[in-house]
């Protein structure tokens, strides 16, 4: 992107989405990561990190129970959405070298976490849509951290992967220049409009989290530039990402508006037999919203399968 192109992106956009959160809110660079109060001993972790223009409320209802120690990502230049704790910087972090607002960049923050917050041993990374690029690169970056945990790739962008054609269509025309006005024009349109087409059917959560989807990021250029580096990470990254994942599922969905399903489904075929590969009759790209129900348990963690990889 050029810098003139830059410059005229960098125009903040105000936050319109919180839920009250009990735990501690780290910076890291240009990012957070969010570690949740639990009433009972930990017996499990889940690091959840959210798609494109979500955030980490995305996981938040999923992962309820008492003894999970759940750590959510917030990717850099994205809104914290929380109300209640004020961010800390971590002590534990380190300087990023990437681009900011790219897979590789939010990788690094994952792999901070990764490193420095599990309190269990039976740990699970769940990405959804882009988050499942970032678990993917930082698996990629840092292989060790992630030997014995159990990957969940929701509706990923994957490896050799597409957007959905009708996406394709919508952003081919758009130029840098137009995205403020078009920002504009999707955030004053009721999702009602539009929300069929790509969300699927509606229920009282997805309402919730995907009203003001284009409110998600601080800026237009986080949005310009997220879009660019999904599509040059998904072209230059090759199969070999997988050979590092022990144990995993990802979770396809019967209809998907957002990712080409086609090419998600090659992709994910590539993995190793380790690797489940669950078909869901999810109605859209957001899975767990539509239903927990295709969500592996995190009794499967502790099985004798996963004990005897361990």
């Amino acid at each position: 992107m050029k810098a003139i192109h830059a410059r005229k992106l960098i125009k903040s956009i105000d936050q319109t989405y919180t839920e009250m959160f009990s735990g501690r809110v780290y910076t890291v660079g240009k990012g957070a990561v969010s570690v949740r109060n639990h009433s009972g001993k930990a017996e499990n972790t889940v690091i959840g990190v959210h798609g494109f223009l979500e955030n980490h409320c995305y996981f938040t209802q999923s992962y309820q129970d008492a003894t999970t120690e759940l750590i959510l990502l917030t990717c850099s230049n994205y809104h914290i959405p929380v109300s209640g704790p004020s961010p800390e910087p971590a002590p534990w972090e380190v300087p990023i070298k990437s681009l900011e607002a790219t897979i590789e960049y939010d990788a690094s923050i994952l792999n901070q976490a990764m490193e420095n917050l599990p309190t269990t041993d039976n740990v699970r990374v769940h990405g959804h849509s882009r988050g499942g690029a970032v678990v993917l690169e930082a698996i990629r970056q840092r292989p060790e951290l992630y030997k014995n945990a159990d990957i969940v790739l929701e509706a990923s962008v994957l490896p050799q992967g597409q957007l959905h054609p009708l996406v394709n269509a919508l952003l081919e025309p758009v130029s840098h220049g137009m995205w403020p006005w078009v920002i504009r024009f999707i955030n004053s349109t009721p999702s009602s409009s539009y929300g069929q087409s790509f969300f699927g059917k509606m229920n009282a959560r997805k309402k919730q989290l995907l009203n003001k989807l284009f409110t998600a990021t601080k800026d237009h250029l986080t949005i310009v530039r997220n879009i660019e580096n999904i599509m040059e990470w998904t072209e230059k990254t090759s199969f070999d990402v997988y050979k590092h994942i022990n144990h995993g599922t990802f979770l396809i969905p019967k209809v998907d508006r957002i990712l080409d399903r086609a090419a998600m489904l090659t992709s994910a075929e590539n993995s190793p037999n380790s690797v489940r590969i669950i078909e869901t009759e999810a109605s859209s790209h957001f899975i767990t919203l539509d239903s927990h129900e295709w969500l592996p348990t995190l009794d499967m963690m502790s099985e004798p399968r996963l004990k005897a990889a361990l």
